[in-house]
């Protein structure tokens, strides 16, 4: 397996109205349709994960494994964060060697379809504007300051967990007997959300990391009428941040916004659109599975929460929740430049138990 090539960041502002067009237009024709807009993926990602974690523990020294491998029941585990940090769990990818450097990120792209494999690296490419920006800051924005860390031994009989995190990354892996079991807690950040300015020629003026993510929700809350919009926005002022950030567990709290079933045929394929979204990070096994669950649950169940301006450049914010999904969205920072609300945190959180531990009721 061979590393795939970063699409350049412009490809994404070109193609990025058509992409929500056929969102929005694959949720109005029918939620089977999803899968096809998920990229190609191997049949079964939790065996491919397997063979890929264990052709990147055979370039590893004695001491590299130290550094790498813990328990599986380590408390590390289920330490997650995204902010930056002087050091965390696990092997650096800016240390390993071209050879591990592959091996690692072939690892990752194994947990990820081709779509959230792009958006990751584009989000590290992003710390290189960050690190023009922000030169004092020293080494803390690095594209490469990454970390790669497995939990239990990868095998076909056996339970191991990956975790691959640093600057506005965060993404969480279980797999038992080959089955990919969870991928959450599964974070995306982008600061800047927009890029204002043409301070480097790789991350060029208008690149939007997570555009989709933003332009669906404002399409859904901006076509609410005013009844609905009373149902919809609990706050006129968004939270600073999104709820249990770095924390082992989702909030376990009611639903709360309007519900699918109080919105309309184009209301409710904009939010289909917006949910897709997210699942399409994961491999198209994993996503489309999440997407049919929440069909059988009932898209009629599943809650729209939004808090802030329902405008660009103020703070803003959003959740969606279901019986098994639990979306977070913050734009409220400035960006490293100083424009307002121009930074965001985005998550996929699951209501029943992240880590694959089952939260009990």
């Amino acid at each position: 397996m061979t590393t795939r090539p970063i699409p350049n960041l412009t490809f994404h502002i070109l193609s990025e109205n058509r992409s929500i067009a056929l969102l929005t237009m694959v949720s109005l024709l029918s939620v089977s349709f999803v899968p096809s807009i998920f990229a190609d993926d191997t049949a079964s990602p939790g065996a491919a994960m397997t063979k890929a974690a264990n052709r990147f523990v055979k370039t590893l020294s004695e001491d590299e494994i130290k550094t790498t491998i813990f328990d599986y029941d380590s408390p590390k585990r289920v330490g997650w964060h995204f902010i930056p940090k002087d050091s965390r769990k696990g092997f650096q990818w800016k240390k390993m060697s071209k050879s591990q450097k592959v091996a690692a990120m072939n690892l990752l792209q194994s947990s990820l379809s081709a779509a959230g494999y792009t958006k990751a690296r584009n989000v590290m490419q992003l710390e290189s504007f960050l690190y023009s920006v922000e030169q004092g800051k020293g080494n803390v924005r690095d594209p490469e300051r990454y970390y790669f860390t497995l939990f239990g031994k990868p095998g076909s009989d056996a339970k191991w967990g990956f975790s691959f995190e640093g600057h506005h990354l965060s993404m969480n892996f279980v797999v038992k007997n080959d089955k990919l079991i969870s991928v959450s807690p599964s974070f995306y950040a982008a600061n800047p959300a927009t890029v204002k300015s043409d301070r480097l020629q790789s991350v060029p003026k208008g690149t939007r990391v997570l555009a989709s993510e933003e332009k669906l929700a404002f399409f859904l809350v901006n076509d609410l009428s005013e009844t609905q919009k009373s149902k919809a926005i609990f706050a006129k002022k968004a939270p600073k941040e999104i709820r249990a950030a770095g924390e082992p567990q989702a909030p376990n709290e009611k639903p709360i916004g309007i519900k699918g079933s109080d919105l309309n045929k184009k209301q409710l394929a904009i939010l289909k659109g917006l949910v897709v979204t997210y699942a399409a990070n994961f491999p198209i096994k994993i996503g489309t599975a999440k997407i049919t669950q929440i069909e059988k649950d009932g898209w009629g169940n599943v809650h729209f929460a939004w808090g802030g301006a329902t405008n660009p450049g103020i703070g803003h914010y959003y959740r969606i929740q279901g019986e098994n999904v639990l979306i977070e969205f913050v734009n409220t920072q400035p960006d490293a430049e100083g424009n307002p609300a121009n930074h965001i945190h985005c998550v996929w959180r699951n209501p029943k138990g992240d880590f694959a531990i089952e939260i009990e009721k």
